[in-house]
């Protein structure tokens, strides 16, 4: 029986509307791009938007409010990389940021056009679904399940979209 974790990340903007990206030095995903965000802490009972508050100042050192969020996502991964299953709370951070954060235990950070993401080394989930829907419904919600086979297949659903 695998583990349920949840998670939090975060798709902050600059004022040239440039995606910031952590290039992750530690599993899961290790050396490759997504959004910021981090584990919500289960024992403490936090929230999702507590989680995405906490993982904001912790990694960029912004002191968000659950007002300066928007809940763009929520996406369940059925056996992740055959370990985990994942339940994804997708947020956007209202707040424009002005200068790239400092390099982090997490790894490093980077701004990026919107063209040039798929360029990027990013998770098989993120480059198959996530990012297309995330663009689709920006500003709005959607709601999807990603069946991960361990063949390495993803079998997905959208399950709600606004």
């Amino acid at each position: 029986m695998l583990p349920y974790k949840i998670a939090t990340l975060l798709y902050c903007f600059n004022e040239r509307e440039e995606i910031l990206l952590l290039e992750r030095a530690q599993e899961p995903n290790r050396g490759l791009w997504s959004p910021c965000g981090g584990k919500l802490k289960m024992d403490r009972g936090e929230s999702p938007y507590a989680c995405a508050c906490r993982e904001a100042h912790e990694e960029t050192g912004l002191q968000l409010a659950p007002s300066d969020l928007h809940l763009a996502g929520l996406i369940s991964e059925h056996g992740y990389q055959g370990q985990t299953h994942w339940l994804m709370f997708l947020f956007e951070v209202k707040v424009k940021l002005k200068t790239l954060p400092p390099v982090h235990a997490e790894g490093r950070f980077g701004f990026f056009p919107r063209e040039k993401i798929l360029d990027l080394k990013i998770p098989q989930t993120d480059r198959e679904q996530i990012w297309p829907w995330f663009w689709q419904f920006r500003g709005g919600f959607f709601a999807a399940h990603c069946h991960c086979h361990a063949d390495g297949r993803n079998a997905w659903t959208l399950e709600e979209a606004k």
